[in-house]
């Protein structure tokens, strides 16, 4: 197939997976509204908004998306993220016995940091293909492919 005609890895990603888990960083980028992280992370947002993909998000990666407004003690900006988080089209998956068991798992497996092990497990738990994060550390599993977005942006 010739250059122009081979999907792109967004594509690629969309293809291949029906269902996927996002890392708190690909929607991080979205606040800088500029350069190719966050053209990628847009179009992986709208291609979830226009239900092309279903996709979720632990709720460490809440945590983590909050914890910047938070810390600069910007109220309104907090509450504005939290609206908006709130009303994309993403499933919020709870920590509840079942990820926290896998959480430890993956943990003790992988030497995984506490986030980051629950990232996967909630994805897991939440029926995920793929996990789409920039962080290098995170490999993947015979359960769920690790997508890169900085392998997107390529």
């Amino acid at each position: 197939m010739p250059q122009s005609e081979q999907p792109s890895s967004i594509e690629r990603l969309l293809n291949d997976h029906r269902r996927i888990a996002l890392d708190s960083n690909v929607l991080i980028y979205l606040l800088d509204t500029i350069g190719p992280r966050f053209e990628a992370a847009a179009r992986i947002v709208d291609e979830i908004e226009a239900g092309r993909i279903d996709a979720v998000l632990s709720t460490v990666g809440l945590v983590e998306i909050l914890t910047g407004p938070a810390r600069a003690g910007e109220a309104a900006a907090f509450e504005v993220m939290a609206d908006e988080l709130r009303n994309l089209r993403l499933e919020i998956v709870a920590l509840g016995t079942g990820v926290a068991e896998d959480a430890a798992w993956v943990r003790g497996r992988g030497g995984l940091d506490l986030g980051d092990a629950i990232h996967l497990a909630s994805a897991r738990a939440a029926g995920a293909t793929a996990f789409v994060t920039n962080d290098r550390h995170i490999r993947s599993s015979n359960a769920l492919e690790v997508v890169y977005l900085d392998d997107l942006v390529a």
